[in-house]
């Protein structure tokens, strides 16, 4: 049979990460914008923390810039900013900010089919450099097809003036690999699904490194900013390769996605995934004790009262979580969890 097998692969074209870089913005978009027209998707804070300084360089540098100041990623704010956005010619998107903004603005990106440009403000989450864009409708989250950044310009000297909360979110998010490439492997001897044994090793490389140096990321310098920052990149690296976010994502987002779907909103993203990671480690009959352990000398809890969450809430989100991707099978099955299952899962954990 003639081989016919054909993937396409999309990398940063250009990556600073360091101190005091955000200047080489001018250079990314010098070499990538398609004509001098600039749109930056930010938020108020995120706006005046690094926002403002990327419009002004290139306002300086003969560029027109058009800034659109968003909220929560969501359909209805993507909408609002593709409708607004409509009728100026850009060349390039920047997303200037943490999740919720890169999301919406790689998404727009990738609608308009624009070369889209990523500037974190803080480490926490990987999708700073991934080609995915989590958006919620109606309290759900879905994982949509976004722009990969040909550019990341990730200034640490900026990315530190973030609460140490968002660090330690984004450390658990890159140490959360190590369950998601366990599902993604287990899909593969179960299911038959295409599995990329180098996309997993690097997946794992990068959580492997965090949970070594875990000690210094509680120090809460720039230097740590720096190792949770090149590793989140390194795991958006490992989904290009894969072609989609099975590196990076298993049964623990799926977790925190039905927590999303109850109502939680006073955990990060990276929070709920550590928990989810817990959860999913043991359903592996793995050493989750060793994980429990790193997020405890992060500072993340992963217990639910320290949240607020109520057991049912959770009970009920670990249940029925697989049911928020039926099409991505991971240790949590196809149908619901036993309810007896779920609490000896949650109480054996220390979750509940």
């Amino acid at each position: 049979m003639e081989f016919q097998k054909f993937r396409t692969m999309h990398f940063p074209r250009d990556v600073y990460i360091g101190h005091d870089v955000l200047d080489h913005i001018v250079d990314v978009v010098g070499e990538n914008c398609r004509n001098r027209n600039a749109i930056i998707v930010s938020g108020d804070i995120t706006y005046e923390l690094a926002g403002r300084k990327v419009h002004d360089l290139l306002e300086t540098y003969g560029y027109e810039v058009r800034a659109f100041l968003v909220g929560n990623a969501n359909y209805d704010t993507l909408e609002k900013l593709e409708s607004e956005s409509l009728d100026f010619q850009a060349g390039i998107v920047i997303g200037v900010g943490g999740g919720a903004k890169i999301d919406l603005a790689k998404k727009l990106a990738f609608d308009r089919k624009l070369p889209f440009v990523s500037v974190p403000t803080a480490p926490s989450h990987d999708g700073i450099a991934s080609p995915r864009a989590s958006l919620r409708r109606n309290g759900v989250s879905y994982s949509e097809e976004g722009a990969m950044p040909i550019g990341v310009i990730a200034d640490t000297a900026v990315m530190i003036k973030a609460p140490y909360r968002y660090l330690a979110a984004g450390a658990a998010d890159v140490i959360s690999n190590l369950s998601a490439v366990k599902d993604w492997k287990l899909a593969h001897r179960l299911k038959g699904e295409e599995f990329s044994s180098s996309a997993a090793a690097m997946s794992e490389y990068s959580a492997q490194e965090v949970l070594s140096q875990i000690n210094e990321i509680k120090k809460y310098e720039e230097s740590s900013v720096w190792l949770v920052t090149k590793n989140i990149l390194a795991s958006g690296t490992a989904m290009a390769i894969a072609g989609n976010s099975r590196p990076g994502s298993g049964s623990e987002h799926l977790f925190a996605h039905a927590l999303e779907a109850a109502g939680v909103e006073n955990m990060l993203h990276g929070e709920m995934c550590a928990m989810g990671t817990v959860i999913s480690m043991y359903l592996h009959d793995e050493n989750w004790q060793q994980i429990k352990e790193a997020f405890d000398t992060l500072g993340i809890s992963i217990r639910t009262r320290d949240y607020g969450i109520n057991d049912e809430t959770v009970i009920n989100a670990l249940r029925t979580a697989h049911s928020i991707r039926p099409e991505r099978y991971t240790i949590l099955g196809e149908s619901d969890m036993s309810y007896d299952a779920a609490v000896k899962a949650l109480e054996l954990t220390g979750i509940i």
